[in-house]
């Protein structure tokens, strides 16, 4: 087959969806496909064209002032309109059969240039996008509870808490971003598939979009090179010596890292706390380790092999995530190296972790410290955990699994549409 894939991002800078991206794409290629990538970028012009592990990476762009809503209508309506006439030309040019778009950037132009082609088009959703403007369905940070509904009421209270003082200016923009919104949905509906990475996310898209109640949504999650990650863990070499635990992503609100340390003052670790990551709560973080004395190691942001020495040492990961993961690639390289895991409870979290299976998972952050000092302290029941996650892994995670779904779902479209791959 002949496949065009379409992202926000793609390595070697990048986060998780980038590199869930290239896995795919590679997946692709390994099993014989031709696969196209284009990397559309957005609040910049798209810069050149690059390489990266034999893919040519094609690059389209939009520019957009750093003016909230307005940088967002940039990013997003603006960035839809030239990116789809652009992907439909380098599909006709590929003589690409279908488009697989990856994420909120390129879905709606994704769409369009398929239609255009009369090609089957599929969206990967990876997180909350299509169904809150924020992407995270916090709707206020200090709020225990999720957002319930996208209303206009819910809306003018989500407002709030981004805007500040400032907030009665920013009440104009809430037809804005309804629109916004709804225009993102009726993209997705009109896809051939979407692909939700996870069963959270695929319950979100049909419980909380209209139009997407009765689309076509897969369940396929991120695929991982498994024997890559293991391959790059076993020739790390220990970063220091002893136990500490680990926390890797962003140090933002949603990634629950005002949990962290109560959890492990509460379960009373006297091991150190790697902290892999960087974001706007991370002074906040230092502050609070200073206060408690505790032996906090600040990495900041490091590309991916580093990431894996670190954790491949690790004697338990801490996930405190609070808003709702869609499918964590922190935690499916943990449990593919073997790394026990203690995690909250949230979004598509429970499709990699079982509880009292393949980690521990719970329901409050007081619970978290609890499972912090079980992994820590009954280190054959960690092991056990961590050697059924592998196992887990294996079976449902691993690259060439998933690219075999992939494969038997674009045929079904290539099919439908009449096209023979």
């Amino acid at each position: 087959m002949r496949i065009l894939v379409a992202t926000d991002a793609f390595p070697p800078l990048c986060g998780g969806s980038g590199w869930s991206t290239y896995e795919l794409a590679r997946g692709l290629r390994e099993r014989g496909h031709e696969v196209c990538v284009v990397q559309v970028h957005a609040g910049s012009p798209a810069g050149h064209d690059r390489s990266y592990d034999g893919f040519r990476v094609r690059a389209i762009g939009q520019p957009a002032p750093a003016v909230p809503f307005v940088r967002n209508y940039f990013k997003n309506e603006r960035l839809w309109a030239r990116a789809a006439p652009g992907l439909r030309a380098i599909a006709v040019e590929t003589r690409a059969e279908l488009i697989h778009a990856q994420h909120v950037l390129t879905a709606p132009a994704a769409v369009a240039a398929a239609a255009g082609l009369g090609v089957p088009a599929v969206c990967t959703v990876r997180d909350y996008w299509p169904v809150c403007y924020w992407g995270t369905l916090i709707h206020d940070p200090a709020s225990p509870t999720l957002c319930p509904a996208c209303s206009a009421s819910m809306m003018t209270r989500c407002v709030r808490p981004r805007a500040g003082a400032a907030w009665p200016l920013a009440l104009p923009f809430i037809p804005y971003m309804r629109g916004n919104l709804a225009r993102k949905q009726q993209a997705l509906a009109r896809a051939s598939a979407v692909v939700a990475v996870s069963s959270a996310i695929a319950r979100d898209l049909r419980g909380r979009s209209l139009p997407l109640a009765s689309a076509r949504i897969e369940i396929i999650p991120n695929p991982v090179d498994v024997a890559g990650v293991r391959r790059a863990a076993q020739a790390a070499a220990p970063p220091v010596r002893g136990p500490y635990a680990i926390y890797v992503g962003k140090l933002e609100q949603n990634k629950g890292v005002g949990f962290l340390l109560p959890a492990l003052e509460r379960a009373g670790l006297s091991w150190p706390l790697v902290v892999a990551g960087d974001g706007r709560q991370r002074a906040a973080l230092e502050a609070d380790a200073r206060r408690l004395n505790r032996d906090v190691r600040f990495l900041g942001w490091l590309d991916r092999p580093r990431v894996l020495a670190w954790l491949a040492h690790a004697s338990l990961l801490v996930f405190p995530s609070y808003g709702p993961e869609s499918l964590s690639r922190v935690l499916l390289e943990a449990a593919a190296i073997g790394v026990p895991v203690a995690a909250m409870k949230t979004g598509g979290t429970g499709d990699i972790i079982e509880h009292g299976v393949t980690g521990l998972l719970s329901e409050t952050p007081e619970a978290l410290g609890d499972h912090v000092a079980r992994l820590a302290s009954d280190r054959a029941m960690a092991e056990g955990l961590a050697r059924r996650a592998r196992e887990h892994v294996d079976a449902h995670f691993d690259t060439s699994r998933v690219v075999g779904r992939f494969e038997t779902l674009y045929r079904d479209l290539l099919e439908e549409h009449g096209h023979h791959g």
